[in-house]
């Protein structure tokens, strides 16, 4: 848990700072839920990957994968040379 805070605590500083329209709107459990514009979804998965897998330190890896979809049901996974930075 205190990892994920950590995480979202660095995303939105990210977020806040950058041009992205990208917003986070909720954490369930593992996950983070936000809203992206379509224009710069690449961009905000590659910012999202890479904070989630830098938030702490630890022996073995933090992976994180970006899935994206109008809702929940429809939900695909972003390729991840798009997210690689």
């Amino acid at each position: 848990a205190d990892i994920m805070k950590i995480a979202m605590i660095n995303l939105h500083a990210r977020l806040s700072t950058s041009s992205l329209s990208a917003a986070i709107l909720l954490q369930v459990h593992d996950e983070l839920v936000l809203e992206v514009d379509r224009a710069d979804l690449e961009e905000v998965a590659a910012l999202v990957v890479s904070t989630m897998e830098q938030a702490y330190e630890l022996v073995v890896p933090l992976v994180a994968e970006v899935q994206a979809g109008k809702n929940w049901e429809v939900l695909q996974p972003v390729p991840l040379a798009l997210t690689t930075a």
